[in-house]
């Protein structure tokens, strides 16, 4: 859920203006959501509220991807229904309206995902606006939910892929780019803004443009194509730290790699594999040819050696057998990923993946899961040992009484490891600094800042 009171989505309030408080579950790209509708509220004159009760109104943007998720939202739903009593649902769950409905009729509105003029239209008819264009001022950056030294930046929506365990494209669609020149004008507001990190997300990153034929928009003095490429390159131009997330294994993935051996983004990518047998990668209709992975991280790596590789594999898929299970550990040994998470597989409703296989038992599922982390936390602690004795830039994410927290170029917040940094003087949040790593566990390392 996003920390809202701790963002800078809140302002002085007016005493007669609107009251909503906001509920934002699931993923970075319904985060992305959850500030488009908070920064058209806040446009509108409406201001947020840090508690439920004393609300005019809660929007509660749920996520529907898994059934633990599912109950994560219609649990909010509930304790926003109990605290205040007039809620308006939205996300993915809301594209199927009838889940929210059975368990908790007193909503007022619910609507899908994506669906901005709906929710607006909702909140209109339950608590119309009261805006004065005088006072209702809204930086050209929009609402933001994270810190203010990074954000998220959205490129597209939807998705064209039918992987088996995966039910987006039935609640966002299939796959709408957005042309290059509009999310380049929005990066560039944001680092304007003070954003020092941009995290590009998508449900398929690297198809960014497919459904647009890479049509090239005006971006300043020149054509920038609608491409995963030229849209690196550019947004690598605007001064910010670039990190590329949901990175769907295809051949011109291969391109940008020269871009972070030149410094131009990030040496990150964040590829969700899901798993390293072939015949289960068949089953969950993903690229099963686990050499050639291998083959191109060796060769990615020849060319980017400080490239860091996040990934996320399920294990428990249905019909996976014992020497499958073994064939994603050989993987893990093997491929030396930096940082990886492991889910055990969760029956979805409407997902073919339910019907591929005999479900595997879930005290199997949590064995093979802890042999799985096992595995990858060696790897980890292998990889990070490399870092001692190194110099890394560090981004400082929050600060303490004797020593900041931050993060490398190796690591994105909330899923990889951190940087404990000491330093002679106080460190400022968003700052960049130098840091000499002293020290490395399992998954952080520890160090001296040399250099500010």
């Amino acid at each position: 859920m996003a920390d809202i009171a701790s963002s800078d989505a809140f302002s002085s309030a007016r005493a007669d203006a609107p009251r909503i408080s906001f509920v934002s579950l699931g993923c970075p790209k319904a985060l992305v959501d959850s500030e488009r509708i908070i920064t058209s509220l806040r446009s509108e004159g409406y201001e947020l509220s840090r508690h439920h009760e004393g609300a005019d109104l809660v929007i509660v943007n749920t996520c529907g991807f898994l059934d633990s998720a599912k109950a994560e939202s219609l649990a909010a739903i509930g304790d926003a229904l109990k605290e205040n009593g007039r809620v308006i649902v939205t996300g993915c769950m809301g594209a199927e309206p009838e889940q929210i409905r059975d368990v908790h009729p007193g909503v007022l509105a619910v609507t899908g995902p994506q669906q901005y003029e709906s929710v607006l239209a909702a909140v209109h008819q339950a608590v119309p606006p009261q805006h004065d264009p005088f006072l209702d001022l809204v930086p050209a950056q929009g609402i933001k939910l994270t810190p203010r030294h990074y954000a998220y930046l959205k490129i597209s929506e939807g998705c064209n892929n039918r992987c088996t365990f995966c039910i987006i494209p039935k609640l966002r669609g299939d796959l709408v780019s957005r042309p290059a020149a509009e999310v380049l004008r929005e990066a560039e507001r944001l680092v304007a803004a003070g954003v020092k990190e941009l995290l590009v997300i998508s449900q398929d990153t690297s198809a960014y443009g497919v459904d647009l034929k890479y049509a090239p928009s005006r971006w300043k003095d020149r054509e920038v194509r609608t491409r995963f490429f030229d849209l690196a390159r550019e947004l690598g131009g605007l001064g910010a730290w670039v990190r590329m997330h949901y990175v769907y294994p295809y051949p011109h993935v291969d391109e940008v790699i020269g871009l972070m051996s030149e410094g131009v983004i990030l040496p990150y990518l964040d590829i969700p594999f899901q798993h390293a047998s072939p015949s289960v990668l068949k089953r969950m209709k993903r690229p099963a040819a686990q050499e050639k992975t291998l083959a191109r991280i060796q060769a990615w790596r020849a060319i980017c050696p400080e490239l860091t590789l996040r990934s996320t594999f399920i294990v428990g898929f249905p019909g996976e057998t014992d020497a499958e299970f073994e064939e994603l550990l050989a993987f893990l040994e093997e491929a030396g990923l930096d940082r990886v998470g492991c889910f055990k597989y969760e029956p979805v409703a409407g997902a073919p993946a339910n019907d591929l296989g005999a479900a595997v038992a879930d005290e199997v599922k949590d064995e093979r899961w802890k042999r799985f982390m096992e595995v990858q936390q060696r790897v980890s602690a292998r990889r990070l040992k490399h870092k001692v004795g190194t110099r890394q830039q560090v981004i400082i994410d929050s600060v303490g009484p004797t020593v900041a927290v931050g993060r490398s170029k190796a690591d994105a917040p909330e899923i990889d490891g951190v940087v404990h940094v000491a330093a002679r003087r106080p460190l400022r949040v968003g700052e960049i600094v130098t840091v000499k790593i002293e020290r490395a566990d399992a998954y952080d390392l520890h160090g001296t800042a040399v250099g500010y």
